[in-house]
């Protein structure tokens, strides 16, 4: 029988959504065991090397502009540029009155910067050393802050707006938009050198596994603490993801 009524199909979304996070916990711990057993740094130093020039290591492939525009990009993951956006949007939800959708932007987004202090602490993975960085660095390699943030972040806010879009259209351009900041966000990093390619993909991982479990639990939690009676009340609307 299909899953026609809203509420099965939430279901069916949360069910699939903790199976993607389970198997994405698993892939993140293989990953990271391969990575402390050295067995990925032959992958990792090819792809780095490959970025740069024949002859010249500290000089990436690609015309002037490639260059100029990763490091414009990367710092839309930057600790500064989140935090004036996260501030920005839970801003504007409390101006209309959506206090609990605020806290929760606001908490999520939180969560996924400490998560990512506690995990970079624990693996204290060193930097790359293969290649010149093109970018100032002063924490450890593993996972990757930028990517890890950036996925929590543009990936909790982008199903904000996915509940406030009108139309399935406008929905999938929220999100696809998310994704995008978020993966050219995470490869900016392995171009300018400063991270290597498993720390940006452990960090996409952990990042949109935070993501998923923070829409898990606002989805478990809605009918105690009235996310959607409160964007109703306020005229912002309830279209179900």
């Amino acid at each position: 029988m299909p899953f026609r009524r809203p509420r099965d199909r939430q279901e069916l979304l949360i069910l699939l959504s903790a199976i993607f996070v389970l198997a994405s916990i698993w892939v993140v711990a293989g990953l990271a065991h391969e990575v402390l057993e050295g067995d990925t740094r032959q992958f990792d130093e090819w792809v780095l090397s490959s970025l740069r020039k024949r002859g010249d290591a500290a000089v990436p492939i690609g015309p002037w502009w490639l260059r100029r525009g990763a490091e414009d990009i990367t710092s839309l993951g930057s600790l500064t540029v989140l935090a004036l956006t996260v501030f920005a949007v839970t801003g504007h939800l409390f101006l209309h009155g959506l206090y609990r959708t605020g806290l929760f932007i606001f908490a999520a987004s939180a969560g996924g910067w400490l998560l990512t202090v506690a995990l970079k602490a624990v693996f204290d993975r060193t930097r790359p050393d293969v290649v010149p960085h093109l970018h100032l660095v002063t924490t450890s390699s593993f996972p990757s802050g930028h990517a890890l943030t950036s996925a929590a972040v543009y990936l909790t806010l982008g199903t904000l707006l996915m509940r406030l879009a009108e139309g399935r259209l406008a929905k999938y351009y929220c999100i696809a938009i998310a994704m995008l900041v978020t993966f050219v966000v995470g490869a900016s990093r392995v171009f300018l050198g400063v991270h290597y390619p498993t720390d940006v993909l452990a960090g996409w991982l952990i990042g949109m596994t935070w993501a998923i479990l923070c829409w898990m639990v606002e989805r478990m939690i809605e009918r105690r603490t009235g996310l959607r009676r409160e964007q109703q009340t306020h005229g912002a609307g309830d279209s179900a993801v």
